[in-house]
């Protein structure tokens, strides 16, 4: 227990100086934007294909499971609703973060830790250059720009499948679908849901880094590393999904546009 309260200590004062840091290098002007894009850029890369290939599949099974249910109770109309929330504020979000979790969180992890038992970290520190500053903060940067996009392609594919499937299988009229999706679908629930991709980035992107800066132990240290942000990673969104839904659930509740 002590252990993993000196690891979550480490974790927030991580995330404070990367935040702090990256502020003061943008006031300073000696942001990194060169290696900050090309961060994104490979991010983009290795999440938009399993993306979309997420994303399709959790349109479908919203779309079934709830327009079976809905089928049942005579509101075929209300379909569009039903999917779209459930793609906008639980299944974009959480594809987002697993998908930064896994693929981006272990790139990461992989880099900052080959580094640290090569001690490329620790001559860094000898010649005065903060890792932080130097390695954190772009990946750090580029993560959170990449997440929002990622939510959006993943909201854009997640519906639109959920719309083929209602229309095509399950008998529902297309003016029917978006009248309802429309109504029940507000601003508030995609900047909810913009926001919880970003915070999901955040959270695996410092923990990517926090677990490669303190790799040990040579390639059996680094794949320890890799494999304990993934987890870490994981068991974090879930539990501060959680959390953001019931405070969601309690002061915006699901209303009429």
């Amino acid at each position: 227990m002590l252990s993993s309260l000196e690891t979550l200590g480490r974790l927030v004062a991580l995330a404070v100086e990367s935040v702090r840091g990256a502020f003061g290098d943008l006031i300073a002007r000696r942001f990194q934007w060169a290696e900050t894009m090309r961060q994104a850029w490979y991010l983009i890369t290795v999440t938009a294909l399993p993306a979309v290939l997420m994303a399709v599949p959790f349109g479908v099974v919203v779309s079934v499971q709830v327009g079976n249910l809905i089928h049942q109770l005579g509101a075929d109309s209300l379909l569009g609703a039903a999917g779209g929330l459930g793609v906008i504020q639980q299944g974009a979000p959480l594809a987002t973060g697993l998908l930064l979790g896994g693929a981006g969180t272990a790139t990461i992890a992989a880099d900052l830790g080959a580094r640290s038992v090569r001690e490329e970290i620790d001559a860094l520190r000898v010649m005065g250059i903060s890792p932080v500053h130097r390695l954190v903060i772009p990946r750090m940067v580029a993560m959170l720009f990449v997440a929002p996009l990622l939510n959006v392609l993943i909201v854009f594919v997640g519906v639109l499948s959920g719309y083929a499937v209602a229309i095509g299988a399950q008998g529902v009229t297309p003016g029917s679908y978006w009248a309802t999706f429309g109504a029940f679908a507000t601003l508030t629930d995609v900047a909810i849901s913009m926001v919880k991709a970003v915070l999901f980035g955040f959270i695996v992107v410092i923990i990517g880094c926090q677990r490669g800066l303190e790799a040990k132990g040579g390639p059996r240290g680094v794949a320890d590393g890799v494999n304990a942000s993934v987890v870490l990673s994981v068991v974090a969104i879930t539990v501060v999904n959680v959390g953001i839904t019931q405070l969601v659930s309690m002061f915006y509740p699901t209303k009429v546009a």
